[in-house]
């Protein structure tokens, strides 16, 4: 497997086992950073592998959640936000929230590697 899909499969699962451990939402970020740190990437791959898979992590996280409960509450977010009742819409946005916040925190972790390894 190349690095990218490498980066992508350990920010899901260190992101899922941080959620796991009972981390708040700042888990992702975490989780991209140390990855960042261990696998570097080069160019917009450092923020796109982390942004996809925390995309993925907390869409799917999100959409479990609410099909339980018959989007009751994705509803009413929607409607509170002035987005009718899309659930998916607000599935959607939740996962773009945690994948910008996970891939700024690679660059984050990227650019911690590079300090490092710079002294």
């Amino acid at each position: 497997m190349n690095k990218t899909l490498v980066n992508l499969i350990i920010t899901i699962v260190l992101a899922y086992i941080f959620s796991a451990l009972g981390m708040d939402w700042w888990s992702v970020m975490l989780a991209a950073s140390v990855t960042a740190y261990i696998i570097p990437l080069k160019g917009f791959k450092v923020f796109l592998m982390p942004f996809l898979g925390i995309l993925l992590f907390w869409g799917l996280s999100a959409y479990l959640l609410s099909s339980a409960n018959d989007f009751i509450l994705a509803k009413q977010i929607g409607v509170l936000f002035s987005l009718g009742e899309n659930p998916y819409l607000v599935i959607l946005i939740t996962g773009i929230i945690g994948g910008l916040a996970a891939g700024i925190a690679a660059i984050f972790g990227k650019q911690l590697r590079s300090l490092r390894s710079k002294s």
